[in-house]
């Protein structure tokens, strides 16, 4: 028989004590009685082996013994192997929460149907622009109690990575996928692809279809426009019917105590544009008055930020550094340049740290150190004054790596994205060259957004108290020296924009209306105000459309996706696709391999052996 742990085999080990115990226990005092000396001299040979006769036939012994044997035995967790066949009784529902889903009560409708499916154990999964878990392994009722509670959100959903992430919880034992969907709409792979391929694979796959073709009329599209007396928004309504629509729209903005309308004339399967002027700071909102099949679509919100100056301090030793320019001209943000860090650094909510020849003194890294763990936002520069040879130590344990060494590559180090944030986004770090860099590793409570093809942290954060430090490792040395090519790219502002938005300035106007699907991540785990209610978390999916309160900002949230809010789409044909039987191939067998531990019978049968020897014991008058 196997073992899965065969060192535990040496708890057998533990009946040798016992046996030697037994053999050398007190025995009961015996006298010679001369009147008797002949008896006992012919019982000499038959207590030769009477303390072994006795061990034997001792019934507390034997239990004893046995108990010791079982749990050893037990210990080293004995198993025997069978062949299984894949069973159905773990189902994954596959649940489309994408927006259209929202269209005439397609997500209830899906709900209901999948308690019709529920099995003995059962996992959902919500179907948005990255697959949710929601419920893993659970029974019937819990499950169907996690079906009351979902809701639609308003992101376009990727069928096929929630079907593969599907097949990931069933690689072991198997079982069967229900997708439940309106099958209008997707991004990534075709599902249908999918579905395939998970049947390839030995697994059942089903299409539900929830939801029929329906009318509507939609906000599909807005951007914002910077003038001088504010911010334009350009609006774009589509009417989705097959007759002319008159739309209202009624406008609400802050610190405004009536609300304006306006009325656009949209042709069927037509588009209209209108213009929002003068925003002024506040969350606006646009609303399409007659409701329809789909409201999600139905109001647009508009954030613009409140026109303050947040001061900024670059300490560097360098002038004109393309840092310090790319600071420069960020709008709302007041960059003061100084040689060493400042005793008072109340003014200031970001600080950047780009001293590339001096390193920070014991009485400047215990100012960072204080504005930090305070709520301040650092962010560090990679740079020779940053080497373990070089720097404070206690500055060392305040970054979110561990520098080790400056490195060389004569080829060039690449880099990749490892987490994709909004940092990350409109940046081509595979473009950038490293040729010198700082050879560290990540901490383990830090995050890293962008590595070297080695591994080696460019990009990276974490919390220290209140605040948070970031280090980026791309120095911006110039000339002879320059440890890459990144600043002559023209993403070198665009990122630097993006930075010290996300650690506290006010940011660009982009970064306060963005479309559903969008993920964050946070400096720290915090309380994030949802349209419907409030998370705490320090990665944040924005899946519904509203606004969003995060650290203090206010942050419009729409759908703008013309696919999603066509709701006449007919995805019959999806349905059709999928029962065909073309391409699917078996490639894995019905059954297999499972180990069946014994364990825990081994430990029931030492447990009933105890009771016996107390029962023994007890009966002998000795308990």
């Amino acid at each position: 028989m196997p073992f899965e742990n065969t060192l535990g085999l040496a708890a057998l080990a533990s009946v040798i004590p016992l046996i030697i115990l037994y053999l050398l226990r007190p025995k009961p005092l015996q006298l010679k009685i001369p009147s008797l000396m002949f008896l006992m001299r012919a019982e000499q040979k038959k207590k030769r082996f009477a303390s072994l006769r006795r061990l034997i036939k001792d019934p507390i012994f034997l239990a004893q013994l046995l108990v010791l044997i079982l749990i050893s035995v037990a210990v080293a967790a004995p198993f025997y192997t069978s062949e299984e066949s894949l069973s159905g009784e773990h189902t994954i529902f596959v649940i489309d929460a994408s927006a259209s889903m929202n269209t005439d009560g397609r997500f209830d409708s899906a709900t209901e149907i999948a308690k019709t499916y529920v099995s003995k154990k059962n996992s959902i999964i919500l179907a948005q622009n990255i697959p949710v878990t929601v419920l893993e392994a659970a029974g019937s009722s819990a499950t169907k109690d996690t079906l009351d509670g979902l809701s639609g959100k308003g992101t376009v959903a990727d069928l096929s990575s929630s079907i593969t992430n599907a097949m990931r919880m069933l690689s072991n034992e198997g079982g069967r996928i229900i997708v439940i969907s309106d099958f209008t709409n997707w991004e990534g792979e075709d599902p249908v692809s999918a579905k395939r391929l998970a049947e390839s694979y030995g697994m059942k796959v089903s299409f539900v279809r929830v939801g029929a073709p329906a009318d509507n009329v939609g906000i599909i599209q807005g951007w914002l426009e910077a003038e001088e007396n504010g911010y334009t928004y350009n609006c774009v309504v589509k009417n989705y019917n097959e007759i002319t629509q008159n739309v209202n729209l009624e406008i609400d903005t802050p610190g405004s105590e009536t609300k304006k309308s306006v009325t656009l004339t949209v042709s069927p399967f037509s588009t209209s544009e209108f213009k929002l002027t003068n925003l002024g700071p506040g969350v606006t909102t646009l609303r399409i008055t007659k409701d329809d099949s789909l409201i999600t679509d139905n109001t647009a919100y508009i954030s613009i930020p409140s026109d303050v100056h947040n001061e900024l301090l670059l300490v560097t030793d360098v002038k004109n550094s393309p840092a310090s320019v790319s600071l420069s001209l960020l709008p709302n943000i007041r960059a003061t340049q100084s040689n060493n860090v400042p005793s008072d650094l109340s003014d200031y909510k970001v600080i950047v740290i780009d001293t590339q020849q001096r390193a920070l003194t014991v009485e400047e890294v215990t100012l960072l150190d204080s504005f930090i763990k305070d709520g301040g936002e650092v962010l560090f520069i990679a740079s020779p004054t940053l080497d373990p040879a070089a720097a404070n130590f206690d500055l060392l344990k305040v970054l979110p790596v561990k520098p080790i060494a400056t490195m060389q590559s004569n080829n060039g180090e690449t880099l990749k994205v490892v987490q994709e944030t909004r940092l990350t986004e409109d940046v081509r770090f595979k473009d950038i060259a490293v040729y010198t860099y700082l050879n560290a590793t990540i901490r383990s409570d830090a995050v890293s957004l962008v590595n070297t093809d080695s591994g080696i942290p460019m990009l990276a954060y974490w919390s220290v108290g209140d605040g948070t430090v970031m280090y980026l490792g791309l120095s911006d040395e110039l000339g002879e020296n320059a440890w890459n090519n990144f600043h002559n790219l023209p993403e070198y502002p665009v990122l630097w924009a993006k930075l010290i938005a996300w650690l506290g300035g006010a940011g660009d106007i982009g970064d306060y209306n963005i479309q559903t699907g969008a993920i964050s991540a946070l400096a720290n785990e915090q309380d994030v105000s949802t349209p419907t209610g409030t998370v705490t978390t320090s990665r944040l999916l924005y899946d519904e459309v509203g606004t969003y309160e995060v650290a203090g900002k206010n942050i419009a949230v729409n759908l703008y996706d013309d696919m999603e809010s066509d709701t006449t789409i007919d995805s019959s044909g999806v349905l059709d696709r999928a029962t065909s039987q073309e391409g699917s191939q078996i490639v894995r067998e019905n059954t297999y391999t499972t180990k069946n531990y014994i364990d825990i019978y081994l430990i029931i049968i030492a447990m009933l052996l105890v009771i016996v020897e107390i029962l023994i014991i007890r009966s002998r008058g000795e308990l």
